[in-house]
């Protein structure tokens, strides 16, 4: 199967770059964020990219980090948290799995995640409110997350180690037959 061996998506704060690196660590496989991919390419930082160039350069760079990670990366990929809202990313993401790819959703709720993002100011999308803004997110994204993924599993109370743990026994019952579980 071309393509990854795992895209990992989620909401800010759900863990998805720290557990792309213990995933990596655990399967020996090479680990990349579209993330960082789009700050490399713009040569600046997304919060600058989105104060400097605007969200919608941000979305086109990032659409492009997607589809070029999709295509030449064969280890663990983190996406940004709204990538998928992208009409073509989401049917690059379905294409993915059709062929046999997993994407792993990683749920967390607003109590967990807060204190891992922060809700400081390298967010621009939680700008103004972010608790607010966070919920916001998550209730326009959900759907997206929960229709293109494989695998859901909650990282809530979870070490990105255990997350890892989770993902691999998900992937297990799948194989066996079962559903998702977490």
């Amino acid at each position: 199967m071309p393509g990854p061996r795992i895209v990992l998506v989620g909401p800010p704060g759900s863990g998805k770059s720290t557990v792309a690196v213990a995933l990596g660590e655990r399967w020996q496989l090479a680990v990349r964020d579209t993330d960082s991919d789009v700050e490399a390419t713009a040569g600046k930082a997304i919060t600058e990219i989105f104060v400097e160039d605007g969200e919608p350069v941000f979305r086109a760079l990032e659409r492009d980090a997607v589809r070029v990670a999709l295509d030449e990366h064969d280890g663990v990929l983190a996406l940004g948290g709204g990538a998928v809202l992208d009409e073509s990313t989401q049917q690059l993401l379905t294409a993915y799995a059709a062929g046999g790819g997993t994407i792993a959703f990683l749920d967390v709720t607003l109590a967990h995640a807060a204190p891992r993002v922060g809700f400081n100011q390298a967010r621009p999308l939680l700008l103004g409110n972010p608790r607010a803004q966070w919920q916001a997110l998550m209730e326009a994204r959900r759907p997206v997350y929960e229709r293109l993924s494989t695998v859901r599993v909650l990282t809530d109370d979870q070490r990105p180690a255990d997350v890892a743990e989770l993902i691999e026994t998900e992937l297990a019952a799948l194989r066996c037959g079962g559903g998702s579980t977490s």
